[in-house]
Formats: structure tokens, C-alpha cells, sequence
């Protein structure tokens, strides 16, 4: 579908509009003295409409006649005016790539940053964000999951409410300027991820009813809007509109793969699903180079990350949310709404390290129903861990991040648990400097979607008991208000101010990079245990059977502890060594307040607030055969 620039010249015109006796494609301006300005497309069967139109070049504009209705093509790749303006035809085939030794992401090994292109500069353009990524690839960055940039109305929002699906919007650049940032990014050794939309689309600008109301179902609902329609009557052109669009971003944009939102109000019960349809399409699109697919789904249903042969839909790694709710309760003590489900214990974080998710079929309390699935057989990197992202710091009050929330010795261990642990660790962009700019929830709309916008928002932070008194819900800013999106943009200068908080992001992941143990994201390959009441051990076991490459990191939430007697196991040095320092959260360049050893002739002394990570040095016991 959509408008195709062919090599021999000419463009071919084709969509769907099934009912429509004729549909007419309809120029800005005149193509020739001989050619009208609108020309009607010939009925293909099954409500496809097409024609080849050998006049047009890149760069008309044009719209869909359907009787009194001029619409924006359903598979429009640019609209410079918005959702209601007239698409323009692209031939993707004139970008010159220079990606072509590229051969996509590896799970394992992969640090994932998200971004929102419009709060990520001051620009908020793609231009400005791809000038950026050298500091990024030098933090230890390799794979970036962009924010939604599918067309929307008005100058700002999140991107969710995307209401054309195949034009990158036109408030971050063209589609060229998309491009030259993935070209970029994959010249730096980094891998380029979209965040898709495929469960609604927004409330304003939709056109793709008024071509064909079967492109919805009322047989599910969302709390959105509509859902797709990808297995009822004439959902056959729908998921084929899907699946073109999964596999246009990779073909056009030379993406890495995508990441799906909100997977649970993905309806389909057709005998193949239409997320591993996307999967397929996918993989088969990016040909020989390595395709990443990542999932959200807030039921924690592993049959997505499954291979088809087990049953499963085949996606590589899902967002765990556990993990994050447990470390910000551990963090913050604050167990208001959704953080309710959880205890914020060392037992719950050593979990959420070892298992994945928390809830693997448990009943859960607040939702009243039985939750998540088991996660045997699955590989450490099909999990992603943070302490950020853009939903839970957008929930927080007045969006203010998790760095201010809690201590900063206590925030520091917690980096290192997540940069440290064998799953897929994903940074928010500014957390790498403790940003001290809130992400708020911010969308441009018409005045009555704003007010209704305004109010959805009031009523859902309304579940935080904080925030649900009269000031709070008085301070919830007005998502259509400019200030808003301003507020949320990243201050540039911070990255060179903060420079205790990059060196402890940029150690870390070096750390994670280079140390075997830490590298492995092997299954079986840590266990952990209970310490004291905020502190915990994990051992991460190497490949040598008397253990001199094992690592141990040690956390510490609470006050000082001094563990005597020490009848741990896994504090257990290997035979004729010691454990010793390699790494400290509480080292003076991160901020902290200095390191000493933990294992002592008077026991382990552990400090509070702090992370330290160990390794075996000569000069310990010889054990007893």
C-alpha cells in the first residue's frame, strides 16, 4: 500500500477502501496541461484500489478522494503539514546508507537506552539527537529504543497517540533526517530500536475508518481506544497494514527491530497470532543482520518470548516491571497503587536477579487474579531491567525521577544491582547524568481532548493515595500546555556537570563489558541470599570449578551491618584466597564516602547504602579435603 516510486519513473498509487465504489488519487497541484488534478484508481478485487501514475515524482503532495472526503493516505511515509495536510510521496531509494558491513544487535551484551527524540536536546530534532550518540558509545551504549515517532497531531507528545503509522513525524525532521541518525548510530556501533504502537491509534486524525470501518473491532477494548481488528471480518488487509509497517521500518530506516507496546491489548484469535506474524515478517525483512523484537505486556505472559517450536510467538525479551517495582519500593519505602504488590526485600530483588519476573502465576492481591507465567528454560537477557522509563517517571509525582527519591548512596547500589545483574539493563536518556529535568506526561491536542486528557491523567494518578489529595491533583500539570514539554526537555549542560554520576554509569558498564562473570547472562550461573533486613548477597559463578573467576556483589539498602559469625555459604572465598575489593559504589569519585574492605579478620562489615562488588586475591585459608 501507500504511494511506491518506481525505478523506471512514475509512482504507483495503491490502498484499501473496501465499499468505496471509486476512489480518486488528488494532487496539490497540477501534474501536466493534460492531466487532471485528481485521477481515479482502478478497483484491484478484495477493496484494494490502485494506479500507476507516470507524471509523479518525489516531493508531490497528494490526498485520497473518497466522494466529499479528502484524506491523508493510510501509508503515507511524510506528512509536513500533520495528520490533516496532504502526504507527500518519498522515494526512500535516494538515501545513500554507508551501514552495509552492519550486522544488527546481539541480545547478549546489549545496554539499552530509550529516547525520546523531542525532549532528548533542546532542538528536539533528529539532526541534534545524532550529534549526541558519540557521548553515548563512549558511556557504553550499543542499542537505542526510540520513543513512538509515528505522525501525530499538534507539536508535542509522547507518541502513543500515532495516527500515521508509516510517516516518522514531522516535528523531529524528514524522513532522510530519521535516516542519517540510524546511519550514525550504526557507524557507532550502535543498534537503533522503535518503539510501535499496534494495539490503537490516537483520538484526533485518524483517517483509516473513513476508508474502512473494519479496521477496528468493538469485540475488545483498550483503555486507549479502539483495537486493531486482526481477526474478525475483512481482518485480512489489516494485519497485512500491519505487518507492511513492522517490516517498513526495517527495510526503509535499516531499524534493528522493534519494541511493541502494551502487548496485552493486542487481540488475536486467529491460529496465528499477529505478534509472531510480526516476528516472522520481521526477521525475514532484515534478511542475514540480527533483528532485536522486545515486547511490553503487563501480564507477564512468557509465551512471548517462547520459540514457535515450544508454542511461543518468538519475540527475544520482554520489560520487567517487577523488577522495577521492587527496587523502587526498596529505594523509596513508598507502596502506594501498583508498588502495593510488592515488599521492596532483599529476597524480592535476589529474585527478580536469579527468576525474571515476581509474579509467575501467584495470585495477586490487588488485581484480584492470578499473575504473570514460569519463566523456566528462559535466558537472563530475554528480561529487561530499569530503574527508570518513560511510564514510571511519568507516574511519579510532578515526574520527578527516581535520583531525587531516594538517598544517593542507596540510588547508587541500585545502578550497580541493574547495571551488574545478568539481565538486559535499559537506561532512561539523562540518567546516565542523574538528569534533574522530570519527564512529564505532555501530548498537544485540540482544547477538549486536552481538558478530557487533563482530567484521564488527574484520575489515574489518583490510584497513588499521595497523589490523590486536592494539592497534588492540583499540581498535575496540564499535559497540552507547551510548559510542560519544556520542562521535560534534557538540559545538555547537566551531562558535563554531573560528572560523578557518568563516571559510575560508565564504570559499571564497563565493568559489565569486561569482567567474564558479569558478562556471561548465563542461566544457573548466580544464586543469591538474604544478608541482613536491606542488605543481600548474589555470587555470580565463573567456569573455573574452584571458583578463583567467581564475583560476588554485595548490597546494602539499610544501615551498617556487621555480620558475626558469617555462616553464609556464598560468602565462602575460594580455596587459599580472600575476597577483595574490585568495585565500590561508595569509591569518592561517584560521590560516596569511601571503601574498605568487607571480609575482615572481625567479620564481614558491610556499609549502608552502598554496593560492592568482590573478587578472589591471593592470601586466604586452603580448605580441608
Amino acid at each position: 500500500m501507500g504511494a511506491e516510486s518506481l525505478p523506471e519513473g512514475g509512482v504507483h498509487f495503491r490502498v484499501w477502501a473496501p465499499g468505496h465504489a471509486r476512489v480518486e488519487v488528488m494532487f496539490e497541484e497540477r501534474l501536466s496541461p493534460r492531466r487532471p488534478l485528481a485521477i481515479a484508481l482502478e478497483p484491484e478485487g478484495n477493496g484494494y484500489h490502485s494506479a500507476l501514475v507516470p507524471e509523479v515524482e518525489a516531493g508531490a503532495l497528494y490526498r485520497y478522494g473518497l466522494g466529499d472526503d479528502r484524506l491523508a493516505d493510510p501509508a503515507s511515509r511524510f506528512q509536513p503539514e500533520g495528520p490533516e495536510g496532504p502526504s507527500r510521496v518519498v522515494d526512500p531509494g535516494r538515501f545513500r546508507w554507508t551501514d552495509q558491513d552492519w550486522t544488527g544487535p546481539e541480545l547478549r551484551g546489549t545496554v539499552l537506552y530509550e529516547m525520546h527524540v523531542g525532549t532528548f536536546t533542546p532542538e528536539g530534532t533528529w539532526a541534534a539527537a545524532a550529534e549526541q550518540l558519540p557521548a553515548l558509545a563512549d558511556l557504553g551504549i550499543n542499542a537505542l529504543e526510540i520513543m513512538p515517532v509515528a505522525d501525530f497531531p499538534g507539536q508535542f507528545g509522547w507518541g502513543y497517540d500515532g495516527v500515521n503509522l508509516f510517516a516518522p513525524t514531522r516535528l523531529y525532521g524528514g524522513p532522510d533526517d530519521m535516516r542519517r541518525f540510524v546511519n550514525r548510530a550504526h557507524s557507532l556501533g550502535i543498534a537503533v530500536v522503535l518503539d510501535v504502537v499496534y494495539n490503537h491509534l490516537g483520538p484526533d486524525g485518524n483517517v483509516l475508518p473513513r476508508f474502512c470501518d473494519d479496521y477496528f473491532t468493538d469485540r475488545y477494548h483498550t483503555a486507549w481506544g479502539a483495537p486493531f481488528n486482526f481477526d474478525g471480518e475483512n481482518s485480512g488487509p489489516v494485519r497485512e497494514y500491519i505487518l507492511a509497517n513492522a517490516s517498513y521500518w526495517i527495510d526503509e530506516f535499516h531499524l534493528d527491530g522493534l519494541r511493541i507496546d502494551a502487548t496485552q491489548n493486542i487481540y488475536d484469535s486467529s491460529p496465528e497470532h499477529i505478534l509472531l506474524a510480526i516476528a516472522d515478517r520481521v526477521r525475514r525483512t532484515g534478511g542475514t543482520r540480527r533483528m532485536l523484537l522486545i515486547g511490553e505486556n503487563e501480564e507477564q505472559y512468557i509465551r512471548l518470548v517462547r520459540p514457535p517450536e515450544e508454542g511461543g510467538y518468538g519475540l527475544d525479551a520482554l520489560w520487567n516491571d517487577d523488577f522495577h517495582h521492587v527496587a523502587l519500593v526498596a529505594a523509596t519505602g513508598r507502596a502506594e497503587a501498583y508498588y502495593s504488590d510488592y515488599l521492596g526485600s532483599p529476597q524480592e530483588l535476589v529474585s527478580a536477579v536469579n527468576r525474571g519476573f515476581l509474579y509467575q502465576g501467584q495470585r495477586n492481591i490487588r488485581q484480584g487474579k492470578h499473575r504473570g507465567s514460569s519463566t523456566v528454560g528462559i535466558e537472563p537477557p530475554a528480561f529487561i531491567v530499569y530503574l527508570q522509563n518513560h511510564d514510571q517517571i511519568g507516574n511519579a509525582p510532578e515526574g520527578v525521577r527516581l535520583n531525587r527519591q531516594t538517598s544517593p548512596g542507596r540510588y547508587r547500589a541500585l545502578t550497580a544491582l541493574m547495571l551488574l545483574a545478568p539481565g538486559t539493563p535499559l537506561l532512561f536518556q539523562g540518567q546516565e547524568f542523574a538528569a534533574s529535568t522530570p519527564f512529564l506526561y505532555f501530548g498537544d491536542q485540540k482544547p477538549e481532548i486536552a481538558e478530557a486528557m487533563h482530567e484521564g491523567r488527574r484520575k489515574f494518578l489518583s490510584q497513588f493515595r499521595s497523589q490523590a489529595t486536592p494539592a497534588m491533583q492540583e499540581r498535575v500539570p496540564p499535559p497540552a500546555d507547551p510548559r510542560t514539554f519544556e520542562r521535560s526537555k534534557l538540559d545538555p549542560k547537566e551531562r558535563e556537570r554531573n560528572v560523578q554520576a557518568l563516571a559510575l554509569h560508565r564504570d559499571l558498564l564497563a565493568l559489565r563489558r569486561n569482567d567474564p562473570a558479569f558478562r556471561a547472562q548465563r542461566a544457573g550461573t548466580t544464586n543469591g541470599a538474604v544478608l541482613g533486613p536491606e542488605a543481600f548477597v548474589l555470587r555470580y559463578f565463573g567456569d573455573s570449578r574452584d571458583g578463583e573467576d567467581d564475583r560476588l556483589l554485595v548490597v546494602n539498602l539499610g544501615r551498617d551491618l556487621h555480620l558475626m559469625p558469617v555462616c553464609e555459604p556464598l560468602l565462602a572465598p575460594p580455596p587459599g584466597a580472600h575476597w577483595g575489593v574490585l568495585w565500590s559504589s561508595e569509591d569518592p569519585q561517584y560521590g560516596g564516602s569511601g571503601s574498605t574492605p568487607l571480609d575482615t579478620e572481625e567479620g564481614w562489615r558491610i556499609p549502608g547504602h552502598s554496593a560492592t562488588a568482590l573478587l578472589p586475591e591471593p592470601g586466604g585459608p586452603t580448605a580441608h579435603v
